[in-house]
């Protein structure tokens, strides 16, 4: 895998006011990036318990 093909971007609403999100191929972990205007954040998106949402990584659809 190359080093830019490690996360992929599975969900994006918004065009000058972004919000996206992310998943790690290797760990499977899911991060939501917000960005309005020349700011922007990420962070890991939690479950309700608090702990990180994984998505299962044995899906043939990542490829």
């Amino acid at each position: 895998m190359a080093r830019d093909d490690r996360f992929i971007k599975i969900y994006s609403q918004g065009k000058l006011t972004g919000t996206e999100i992310w998943v790690d191929r290797e760990t499977g972990v899911n991060y939501l990036f917000h960005a309005s205007g020349y700011a922007g954040g990420l962070t890991p998106l939690l479950d309700k318990d608090g702990g990180p949402v994984i998505t299962p990584m044995d899906s043939d659809s990542w490829e």
